[in-house]
C-alpha cells in the first residue's frame, strides 16, 4: 500500500552556505514519498541557484519565489502548492536525520489526527553551542520523551519549529500561517495547543538544529522579547484566563513590569507579589508589592510567574506544590 504523501515547507533567503547539506539530507531521508515545496523569500546570495540545481535533477523539489515578504507568506505559499497528506516544516539551515520522516510519520499514522508528531532535537554549530540555546534543547527534549509538551507552552515554544508533522486536515482546522502573528512557530505551537491537539511522545533525536550569529530567530526583530510576551498573553488570556480568580502577577522585573503594563491597558485587574524585600510594598503603577505568602492568604488566585531565576522558579514550584495548586489551571510560567 502507498505510504501518505508527506509534503516539507521550507522558506529560505540568503542561507546558501546551508542549503546543500539541507537538501541532501532530505533527499537521503529512508521515507521516500515526499515533495518538498520550497520558497525562496527574496535571496540576495546564490541559494536561488543552489535550490534550482537540486529542483532539476529531483522532480520532488519544487521551487518558487515568494509573492509577499517575510516568512509567513512564503510558508502560506508553500502550503497552498503542497498536496500531502501529512505537513511537515524545515528550516534550510538544518539538517534532518535520515530517519526524521519515516519515524514522524509513522508516529502520526499510529495515532492518528487531533495529534502533532514531534522529535528530539540536537543543536549544533561551529563554534560551539552558547548554554542558552543547550539548555532549551534539554528542556524541550525532556517534554518531547513524554509528550507533555503543552504543559509549559507558555514558558517558551514547545514544538521545535523545524520538527512536527500534522495532518492535512488538522493543518486546515486551526489556520496554520493564516494570521500575519510572529514569532510564527511560537503562534503555531498555540494554535495546535488551542485546538486540543496532542503530542505524540518521542525519544530519537531526529533533527539537527544549526545556530549562528545571523539567523533569522537571533537576528529579526519578530523573534524579539517583546513579541514573545505578547503572544503569550494574547493566548493566555484567550484560552487560559480566569476572570473568577484574582489574577496575579509573581515578579517585579523587567518582564512583570511589561506584562503589569500590558494588563493595565487591557484594563485588567491584577495583584503583585514578589520576595524581594526592598520592593515590597511599593507602588508600581498604582499597584501595591505584596508579599510571596498573599499567594496563600487568597485562596482563589491565578499566577502569571516572571522569574527568570531557574533555582528561584524550582522553589516557586514547590511553593505551588505545597499549596496543591494546579499549573495552567492556577499558575503559568512566562519564563
Amino acid at each position: 500500500m502507498q505510504k501518505p504523501l508527506v509534503s516539507i515547507l521550507i522558506p529560505f533567503k540568503n542561507t546558501g552556505a546551508y542549503l546543500k547539506p539541507c537538501l541532501t539530507s532530505i533527499i537521503n531521508q529512508s521515507y521516500s514519498n515526499w515533495e518538498l515545496l520550497i520558497i525562496d523569500d527574496g535571496s540576495t546570495d546564490d541559494s536561488f541557484d543552489i535550490v534550482n540545481s537540486f529542483a532539476l535533477k529531483d522532480a520532488r523539489i519544487q521551487l518558487y519565489k515568494n509573492i509577499g515578504n517575510g516568512i509567513i507568506d512564503a510558508l502560506q505559499l508553500a502550503f497552498s502548492k503542497s498536496s500531502g497528506e501529512l505537513i511537515t516544516r524545515m528550516d534550510s539551515d538544518d539538517i534532518m536525520l535520515p530517519n526524521k520522516i519515516k519515524v514522524l510519520a509513522h508516529n502520526l499514522i499510529t495515532h492518528g489526527t487531533q495529534h502533532v508528531a514531534v522529535g528530539l532535537v540536537n543543536y549544533f554549530a561551529e563554534d560551539g553551542i552558547k548554554d542558552g540555546y543547550k539548555s532549551y534543547e534539554v528542556w524541550l527534549n525532556g517534554l518531547t520523551e513524554k509528550g507533555i509538551n503543552f504543559s509549559e507552552i507558555y514558558k517558551e515554544c514547545v514544538i521545535p519549529s523545524p520538527c512536527w508533522m500534522v495532518y492535512r486536515s488538522d493543518f486546515i482546522a486551526c489556520d496554520a500561517f493564516d494570521p500575519n502573528l510572529y514569532p510564527e512557530d511560537y503562534d503555531l505551537a498555540f494554535r495546535f495547543y488551542k485546538h486540543g491537539f496532542k503530542c505524540i511522545p518521542c525519544n530519537e533525536v531526529l533533527h539537527n538544529w544549526r545556530d549562528y550569529n545571523t539567523r533569522t530567530s537571533r537576528t529579526h526583530i519578530h523573534y524579539a522579547e517583546n513579541h514573545f510576551i505578547d503572544i503569550k498573553l494574547k493566548y493566555f488570556l484567550e484560552l487560559d484566563y480566569n476572570p473568577e480568580k484574582t489574577l496575579v502577577i509573581w515578579g517585579a522585573g523587567k518582564k512583570g513590569k511589561t506584562i503589569a503594563k500590558k494588563l493595565i491597558k487591557k484594563k485588567i485587574p491584577f495583584e503583585w507579589i514578589c520576595d524581594n524585600p526592598n520592593k515590597i510594598g511599593r507602588d508600581i503603577y498604582g499597584v501595591i508589592l505584596k508579599p510571596f505568602n498573599y499567594l496563600a492568604e487568597t485562596g482563589h488566585a491565578q499566577s502569571i510567574i516572571t522569574v527568570a531565576n531557574k533555582t528561584e522558579q524550582k522553589d516557586i514550584l514547590e511553593y505551588m506544590k505545597g499549596l496543591n495548586l494546579k499549573p495552567i489551571e492556577d499558575y503559568v510560567f512566562f519564563c
